[in-house]
């Protein structure tokens, strides 16, 4: 038997002591008045020594104890903080002492008492009744960090929250970025709605979705790998400025920067196009990051990054040859696309055409080094099925992508609203599919139909939440970022 097994055991006797001594070591409530933040707020000002003459009641998780024979002091863990207690066997009695013994770190306990501040200045509930609120059977970790434990951290994300206070920190602050998000885009308009997460056809990005089947209908669904088609039918319905943060499903590889399961914020605004659409990206973000954190000056990952505005803008053209010497101006077809791909040691499928060649490039060479925020604009038109094509150059596209820290944050462009147009680009994605491309676009046939009741000029933003997150928390992968991420099935030992 391991040492956890036998703790294990120790804590189940505990717990059957407990209710042979008619205990109840699972009560339904607890009423308390205080949080530990509220405790150091309101009794600062005591001195060294003083009493407070109004009594508190707490609740938390043990974590610390330390026990001298007669008395004993604790900490135990609120939402907001932690805080000391002083147990002595003379205010709450011999019997209630002999249980407080039974007490395991882990244990949710309710206090009542005086608060005081120590000889160490600390402040510090003098207990004059507890009552346990939940047993603990199985002893947290004494250490919890380090490679070999990162798996079961994200495994056992309960624990992980438990004891360590950064990572609390750091979901606590990705709530505080959606929250600011959301009041950026509703001080400025926009509608906040809800689409399909099943869907008949999966569309609006270039991603290999997951099946399910509705029994009761007897037909197989898709879960959403983008809301944008159902958002852009609310802009041909006459909602001119909407936005939904979505949960999105790719049935793709898992890493740093990929899981299957992911957030998203996605908006659609009539009467602009995308560099109206880059100034309202720019402003968002910049909004989000000095409200929530206070600076536009960041850390990621030992770089540095200024949020400040303006940001950079340099067309796709251009960055692959700025960073490659690669001039894609002058590869005219695939097979040109392909030998430069073999030049630079980039690996392609053999179905690939020359703009995803061409993207494909960018996303290994160009992509990893474009540290400070970076819009990548103007896209070929073969691998942005949905956007409007730029008037000048119509084999290119009004898109861009948003890069900072080296990874792409925003996806936006001028949405393509002809229908025609749109109907044949959609059947040159279906014929890629048939041809084995499973994250080329499928045919939507009803959103065909909603475009030709008329769909008004239009640009559309889709930034990626986790990514934000781990910018902005100088997180080293999504999995920090993402409370349960998908994982591996577990190996039982």
């Amino acid at each position: 038997m391991s040492e956890k097994d036998d703790l294990i055991l120790q804590r189940k006797q505990k717990l059957k002591e407990l209710y042979s001594d008619g205990i109840n070591p699972y009560p339904n409530k607890y009423r308390y008045t205080h949080t530990a933040l509220d405790i150091v707020t309101e009794f600062s000002s005591l001195a060294e020594g003083e009493e407070s003459e109004n009594t508190v009641r707490i609740a938390g998780r043990i974590i610390t104890t330390r026990n001298m024979g007669k008395a004993s002091f604790s900490h135990i863990k609120t939402e907001s903080d932690n805080i000391q207690i002083y147990m002595r066997k003379d205010m709450v009695g011999d019997e209630k002492y002999k249980v407080y013994k039974k007490l395991d770190i882990g244990d949710f306990i309710g206090v009542e008492g005086n608060v005081f501040r120590t000889k160490t200045g600390e402040l510090t509930v003098k207990v004059r009744d507890f009552v346990i609120l939940a047993k603990s059977l199985r002893p947290l970790p004494e250490k919890w960090h380090g490679l070999k434990d990162i798996e079961t951290r994200y495994r056992q994300r309960y624990v992980d929250l438990i004891v360590n206070q950064n990572v609390r920190e750091v979901f606590i602050t990705r709530s505080k970025i959606i929250k600011t998000l959301r009041e950026f885009l509703d001080n400025a308009g926009f509608l906040e709605v809800e689409t399909p997460m099943m869907q008949s056809v999966a569309g609006g990005a270039t991603a290999r979705p997951f099946v399910t089947h509705h029994k009761a209908l007897g037909m197989d669904l898709f879960l959403r790998i983008a809301p944008e088609l159902y958002l852009k039918r609310l802009v041909i319905g006459g909602l001119e400025k909407v936005y939904e943060i979505n949960r999105n499903f790719r049935n793709e590889g898992i890493s740093k920067k990929h899981n299957p399961e992911f957030t998203m914020l996605e908006l659609y605004q009539v009467y602009i196009d995308y560099e109206d659409v880059m100034a309202l990206c720019e402003e968002m973000l910049t909004y989000t990051a000095q409200k929530v954190l206070g600076t536009l000056q960041l850390k990621y990952q030992d770089k540095y990054i200024d949020l400040s505005s303006p940001w950079q803008r340099i067309s796709l053209y251009d960055a692959i040859k700025k960073y490659t010497g690669l001039d894609f101006g002058e590869i005219k077809n695939v097979k040109e696309a392909k030998k430069a791909a073999e030049t630079l040691n980039v690996k392609i499928e053999d179905n690939y055409k020359r703009g995803k060649i061409m993207n494909r490039i960018f996303e290994e060479l160009v992509e990893p080094k474009l540290i400070l925020p970076t819009f990548i604009i103007d896209y070929p038109v073969d691998v942005s099925p949905l956007a409007k094509s730029k008037a000048s150059v119509p084999d290119m596209v009004e898109r861009f992508e948003l890069y900072i820290g080296g990874q792409e944050i925003a996806n936006a462009y001028s949405e393509l609203n002809d229908p025609l147009e749109q109907e044949k680009r959609l059947n040159a994605q279906l014929k890629e599919r048939k041809e084995g491309d499973e994250e080329a676009q499928m045919l939507d046939e009803d959103y065909l139909r909603a475009m030709e009741y008329g769909m008004p000029p239009c640009g559309g933003l889709g930034i990626g939440i986790d990514r934000l997150v781990m910018i902005l928390t100088d997180s080293a992968t999504i999995r920090d970022v993402i409370l349960f991420p998908q994982l591996r099935k577990e190996v039982k030992q």
